[in-house]
């Protein structure tokens, strides 16, 4: 657990690459808690925030979770649920960074495969058989075979099933994008 004076003594040493989550009043100097959260996605900080306010200020709440915050607490606020609320941050924080560290996976993955692989990959996860691939991509079925068995090969996954979910998490849809 980390404190700063201001908000900008907190942006000149944020990063990044630190798990956390972040309590900000709502009324501060220099920065209100939504022009620092505001000043977080500009430059691509994610950390879930959890907002205290001595009002309950409605349009702020509402404009803090639309931008993302976990929680908005009004002050006087009890220890439980301050520490509850800033736990359901931190483990929001280790599921995103979990998500991005395997869609990096995948998309670093997928830089492996040579054009035809991906072709194929696309229309596999289209739901198509090796007859229609082949007769799509102009080549035989054997050809889509073997590019099937490499592609599944360099992916790590060891069914259709698997491969979907690859699929999906690099964002290539069962319409072939």
């Amino acid at each position: 657990m980390r404190g700063f004076n201001s908000p900008k003594d907190f942006l000149e040493c944020c990063d990044s690459d630190v798990q956390g989550c972040v309590v900000l009043d709502l009324a501060m100097p220099e920065l209100s808690g939504l022009e620092l959260q505001r000043a977080l996605s500009g430059r691509h900080i994610s950390l879930p925030i959890v907002f205290l306010s001595g009002q309950a200020d409605i349009r702020a709440c509402a404009d803090g979770m639309s931008q993302g915050a976990v929680d908005f607490l009004t002050k006087p606020v009890d220890d439980a649920e301050l520490l509850e609320a800033v736990k359901r941050g931190l483990e929001f924080d280790g599921s995103l960074r979990h998500e991005l560290a395997e869609r990096a996976r995948v998309e670093a993955s997928l830089t492996a495969l040579t054009s035809r692989e991906r072709e194929v990959l696309t229309q596999v996860v289209a739901g198509r058989l090796n007859k229609q691939i082949a007769s799509e991509l102009g080549t035989v079925e054997k050809t889509v075979k073997f590019h099937r068995g490499n592609l599944m090969r360099k992916l790590g996954v060891r069914s259709v099933a698997e491969l979907v979910r690859f699929a999906e998490l690099a964002g290539i849809t069962n319409a072939g994008s």
